[in-house]
């Protein structure tokens, strides 16, 4: 080989190490601008239907909308939650539910009053529940969100659980577990008097709690607090959970006797990226099956 051909392939080959670093480096930065400032805001609407024989045939085609983990305050503005409180009414919901971590840092947030007012302007004929995450407990946040779920016509659930009703006077229950972190869970008590042949829809900021459950009258379990990881990787899945949900992170899993769904929830903490895992708002509509083999 000539030593001028010699240095044409080094050459050449530096030059394609070059494209090659410039490539990365663009689809690096494309990779950055997608995660940070475009899937955050690409909020995914899930349907699906519950189905159950211990549903009443009068609760047949009952709409709920389940949201979670908004964590407003960090890289999610009160004015992009008016915009969700919107959709939510699009939707026309029977019943709402709101699985935790409203305010990513309660004491520090200072638009308190417009938040009220938004989830107060939340319209669900047949009630609105919320129960506690590890940040609203956090922050000295505990006596805040009560205040603000009580002036937004939320019932808080607190290990508690109330009958639902519908126009004809037939139920399902409704449970709430206090937050699994910085909370005290009980779900012996959460639980206590709920009959088994009824249906019996259990909240609980933590999916993992699920586990805590065994053997109690929940049907379904609806959680959040994962955020789906937040960032994904392909045919890897999550980089990271948080405590509480290493084990179940989305969508839909079986447990014993217990349904479980593990919504991604809506805003950001920590880090203000989404791969993989868009935000989410799930709309549930029940089925029954009395009558039928399900």
């Amino acid at each position: 080989m000539k030593i001028e051909d010699a240095k044409m392939t080094r050459r050449s080959f530096l030059k394609q190490i070059y494209k090659l670093g410039l490539s990365a480096l663009f689809i690096s930065s494309l990779g950055f601008g997608y995660a940070r400032y475009i899937e955050p805001k690409q909020l995914k609407i899930t349907r699906h239907h519950l189905q159950s024989a211990k549903i009443p045939t009068t609760f047949d085609g009952t709409r709920i909308v389940l949201f979670s983990d908004t964590h407003i305050g960090f890289n999610y503005t009160a004015d992009q939650f008016s915009k969700l409180i919107n959709l939510i009414n699009e939707e026309a919901p029977d019943v709402i539910l709101f699985t935790g971590d409203l305010l990513d840092a309660p004491n520090k947030y200072k638009a308190i009053g417009k938040v009220t007012q938004l989830l107060k302007d939340l319209r669900a004929p047949l009630g609105k529940f919320s129960i506690y995450g590890n940040h609203d407990h956090g922050g000295y946040g505990s006596e805040l969100i009560k205040m603000i779920m009580e002036e937004a016509d939320f019932e808080l659930l607190v290990n508690a659980n109330k009958k639902l009703y519908n126009k004809m006077n037939d139920y399902i229950y409704i449970s709430g577990l206090d937050d699994g972190m910085l909370g005290k869970p009980d779900p012996v008590k959460a639980l206590q008097k709920v009959e088994r042949d009824v249906y019996s829809i259990f909240l609980a900021h933590q999916p993992d709690l699920v586990k805590s459950i065994c053997d109690l009258p929940a049907d379904l379990q609806l959680s959040g607090h994962s955020h789906g990881g937040q960032i994904q990787l392909p045919f890897f899945g999550p980089i990271f959970t948080p405590y509480g949900a290493t084990t179940y992170y989305e969508g839909f899993y079986q447990v014993g006797s217990t349904q479980l769904y593990v919504n991604r929830g809506i805003g950001t903490t920590r880090v203000p990226f989404r791969f993989l895992s868009p935000p989410e708002l799930t709309i549930f509509t029940l089925k029954s099956l009395q009558g039928r083999s399900e």
